[in-house]
């Protein structure tokens, strides 16, 4: 396809050309979101003389027909990429009224408008899930609320802790994702569009026409921050989900752990497990173990996307293409493992005697020496080193232990 910046009929050398273009998955994606802020942009410029309505009807009835063919399967880049895709389309549809749709704008406004659509529509999607997910560990809190634990410090038994407050933990872990995917949110909710190739134009574009159009709460004013604004914003969305990831990589972590025979605390359902193909008796926690290295994963994305973009000069710069794909990784992989820790959450049963049997009688060292002050009056300094001697001889019952636990937050109070 002829390049919409070729003035002379050259092109890029042979062998070079596929270097440069933005090649799969990303473009393909971004069709959609790029057809829509087009139809946003066609409608203004009819608002402001430039186009004509019956020229801006043929560019709305052609880009309806893109988004047809999108949706059957039948419209994909084949190009550049896929803004350059959609105006050839609609030039070889509709003559010199196609050549109109750019008017007034860059491919530099057009990605980032087609990609600020494109992370609102998935940030939206992550925290509805994320919210999901958390409210699957808050319903695993109240089954198993009063079910004993044990708490570890130093990867060593601790304290007794119980199983309701285990998984509120991740509850309340979630709920904190949450509101950091809704400030990425909020962040992101800016209009590009209309910046150009980040210096203006000579015409009045109505600006405040395609925010409210395309849903966003603001107009990105500053015509150069809208592109300098990229990677940056896609580098806080991303960390955002990294958040996300670090809860659930935790969880995953707890999982291979505590269902190893050694532990043994939860029984899994085969259908989040694996086997292997020359031992019969193994039940891998394999689910849990790519869920682990996914957070490798996304921590990569929002590393390469800081560094894409660190100290680039201001204005677009051709590598920012790069930012494209690892967005998208990191939503597809955070959605694949919010779904992943709710299905496993449905298919796990703590065992209680076996998890009971473990539970050493040196974790309630450090509520002896409480009870000696609260009952004795005993400096706590003193009560730390008379509990161990009190420890052989005294009778441990888990559910008061538990329920004596009332500081907030704590076992024995969760507020759940």
């Amino acid at each position: 396809m002829k390049k919409i910046w070729d003035k002379k009929g050259s092109s890029a050398s042979s062998g070079s050309e596929d270097f440069l273009i933005s090649k799969g998955v990303p473009d393909n994606v971004l069709i959609p979101y790029d057809v829509i802020a087009s139809k946003a942009h066609a409608n203004m410029l009819a608002s402001i003389g430039v186009l004509t309505d019956e020229e801006n009807k043929s560019l709305q009835e052609g880009l309806d027909e893109i988004l047809s063919l999108f949706e059957a399967g039948k419209f994909v880049v084949d190009g550049e990429d896929c803004h350059s895709t959609i105006e050839a389309f609609l030039t070889e549809k509709l003559g010199d009224v196609g050549k109109k749709i750019h008017t007034g704008r860059s491919r530099n406004d057009q990605v980032l408008v087609a990609s600020r659509l494109l992370m609102k529509d998935k940030l939206s999607s992550v925290i509805e899930l994320t919210l999901e997910v958390a409210d699957a560990f808050l319903q695993m809190a109240k089954k198993h609320e009063k079910v004993p634990f044990p708490g570890y410090t130093h990867s060593q038994q601790a304290m007794l802790s119980s199983l309701g407050h285990y998984f509120a933990s991740f509850t309340e872990s979630l709920v904190d994702d949450g509101e950091m995917q809704k400030a990425a949110l909020k962040l992101i909710d800016q209009n590009p569009l209309g910046s150009a190739a980040g210096f203006g134009v000579s015409f009045p574009l109505d600006r405040e026409m395609t925010t409210k159009e395309l849903g966003f709460a603001k107009v990105q004013n500053n015509s150069l921050y809208c592109q300098t604004s990229r990677g940056k914003f896609e580098a806080f969305v991303i960390e955002s989900l990294v958040q996300t990831m670090l809860t659930l990589g935790r969880f995953a972590q707890d999982m291979i752990i505590f269902t190893t025979q050694e532990f043994d605390y939860f029984s899994v359902e085969d259908s989040m497990t694996t086997g292997s193909s020359i031992m019969p008796q193994k039940k891998n926690l394999d689910y849990m173990e790519v869920l682990r290295g996914e957070v490798s994963r996304v921590i990569s994305f929002h590393s390469l996307v800081c560094d894409l973009t660190k100290n680039q000069i201001s204005g677009y710069n051709k590598d920012l293409k790069f930012v494209k794909q690892p967005v998208m990784d990191s939503f597809d992989s955070v959605m694949g493992s919010l779904t992943v820790v709710k299905k496993m959450l449905a298919a796990i049963e703590p065992k209680v005697e076996v998890i009971e049997s473990k539970i050493s009688k040196g974790m309630f060292a450090a509520d002896i020496a409480n009870d000696l002050v609260k009952n004795e009056g005993m400096p706590f300094r003193d009560a730390y080193k008379v509990a161990m001697e009190r420890l052989e001889d005294a009778e441990i019952d888990f559910a008061e232990n538990i329920a004596s636990k009332v500081s907030p937050g704590a076992p024995g109070n969760l507020g759940l």
